[in-house]
């Protein structure tokens, strides 16, 4: 599980795929690995930003923030949502629509894409940024219990 392996440093998670594909559904699986009530999270769609308060595998505090940038058109509206404050070291960051804001997440995050297969089944594609995203990525992997397939 993604969550168990977040150190204090944190993470951004770009979340891509189309409506339907569980991009909610992740953001609610990290928040029950951060010790979150996953019935507490529902998309933020029209706030743009939701927050919670959790906890680390070590017990420390961690903050996850859920972000919807359906309806964002430009950095200083994401910027007036408090962008700024979420990319702070020891928040999980989990952005829906990501795709729309490439440009203004930070250069190492991970990108996970999330492609239906059928009803009940996904396929995620996970692509590492940069050095942090690497090292988090395969902590994943190898803390895992799902096939990797590297292209």
């Amino acid at each position: 599980m993604l969550a168990r392996v977040i150190d204090e440093r944190g993470v951004v998670v770009a979340l891509e795929g189309p409506l339907g594909a569980g991009k909610t559904v992740f953001v609610k699986g990290l928040a029950a690995g951060l010790e979150i009530d996953p019935s507490s999270v529902s998309s933020p769609t029209f706030v743009i930003a939701s927050e919670y308060e959790g906890r680390g595998p070590d017990g420390s505090p961690r903050r996850l923030i859920h972000a919807d940038l359906y309806r964002v058109g430009s950095a200083a509206e994401l910027e007036g949502a408090g962008y700024l404050d979420w990319i702070v070291p020891g928040h999980v960051v989990a952005v829906e629509w990501a795709e729309r804001a490439l440009r203004w997440l930070p250069r190492d995050h991970l990108r996970v894409s999330l492609e239906t297969l059928g009803r009940d089944r996904r396929r995620l594609h996970v692509q590492a940024t940069g050095p942090r995203s690497v090292q988090l990525a395969t902590k994943w992997v190898e803390a895992g219990g799902f096939a990797v397939q590297l292209a």
